[in-house]
């Protein structure tokens, strides 16, 4: 891939990015590399679904999420 990249923005992509360049004092290809950083970050995330450590741990109770004498005391 080459290193120059190069982009026709629209009125208002155009607008965004003068307004982040003034505010945030950073050249546009700061602005854009940013940009990308950040949509790729929280792009790889939201695909990754599910619950955390489904799966991953055993207790030996058959029905501990359906039997209400396994709650007793919780959170207490």
């Amino acid at each position: 891939m080459r290193k120059l990249v190069q982009a026709r923005l629209d009125d208002d992509s155009r607008k965004r990015l003068r307004l982040l360049v003034r505010d945030l004092g950073w050249s546009p290809s700061k602005v854009v590399r940013e940009g990308l950083r950040v949509l790729e970050a929280t792009h790889l995330r939201r695909k990754r679904k599910g619950v955390v450590g489904l799966g991953e741990f055993a207790s030996g109770v058959s029905d501990l999420s359906s039997n209400k004498k396994h709650l007793e005391g919780f959170g207490r």
